[in-house]
């Protein structure tokens, strides 16, 4: 592996994308690209750069964009595979993100307290969706989880209280301590068959939650899954028949 480092630029970016000289990359000729360890740019909305002195851009590295406060948007481009641990966060005025079809994995803390993020859509082909890659994206109101994805990590959404709704797909088979605790806005939440663990506190403080729509299939249960809920007497039913004994 090398390292390039180039120099910033004051090349227009409207409408185009964000010029090399913005970039910090490394050169990987495992992957037969690059990969990208520091923006440098001015912010705003970032169209990355498909290449960089002719590599494709392969993957973003841990931190990468780490506490860019004026990034409001970020556009990954489709060569990319993998969004590194923390490679947004801190982002506060980031409200739009375009991740790519080709991620299949995206690190832990990712978008850690990117709190003007309101959607995302997370592309199918990622199967884990890491610990807390959405902690405390406070307007986060909407998320789509594709079918790919088989875990839900530690803390993922924690926090996100203004998501409202969120669809569990029958791929999932485990959803992490913490995964939806203080999610305030949730009404209600569907867990499919396939889940065969819920982790202790996974919708915890989750306040506004009152229909949770579960099968009678004994699971494996962490403690106090759904304390601090306001379930209704036949959701709090549906869960005993589950095998959940923890408080409400």
């Amino acid at each position: 592996m090398r390292e390039q480092i180039y120099a910033a630029s004051d090349q227009d970016r409207a409408g185009k994308a964000a010029p090399e000289s913005d970039f910090k990359v490394s050169i990987n000729d495992t992957l037969d690209g690059c990969i990208i360890t520091k923006y440098s740019g001015t912010g705003g909305d970032v169209i990355i750069p498909a290449k960089i002195q002719g590599y494709p851009v392969k993957e973003i590295s841990g931190r990468a964009f780490v506490d860019c406060c004026s990034l409001t948007l970020a556009a990954i481009p489709d060569s990319v595979t993998l969004i590194g641990s923390g490679a947004f966060s801190g982002c506060d005025n980031l409200t739009s993100v375009a991740i790519p079809y080709g991620v299949t994995l995206i690190g832990r803390y990712a978008f850690q307290g990117c709190g003007s993020l309101a959607s995302v859509a997370i592309p199918y082909g990622v199967t884990a969706i890491g610990e807390a890659v959405f902690l405390g994206c406070s307007n986060l109101a909407s998320v789509t989880i594709p079918d790919s994805v088989t875990l839900i990590g530690v803390g993922t959404f924690m926090g996100c209280r203004s998501l409202a709704s969120v669809t569990i797909p029958d791929s999932v088979t485990l959803i992490g301590e913490w995964a939806f605790s203080k999610c305030a806005s949730l009404v209600s939440v569907a867990i499919p068959d396939s889940v065969t663990q819920i982790g202790r506190g996974a919708f915890r403080d989750c306040s506004s939650l009152v229909t949770v729509d579960i099968a009678p299939i004994n699971r494996k249960w962490g403690k106090d899954s759904f304390s601090g809920c306001k379930l209704s007497l036949a959701s709090q039913a549906a869960l005993k028949r589950a095998g959940y004994t923890g408080g409400f």
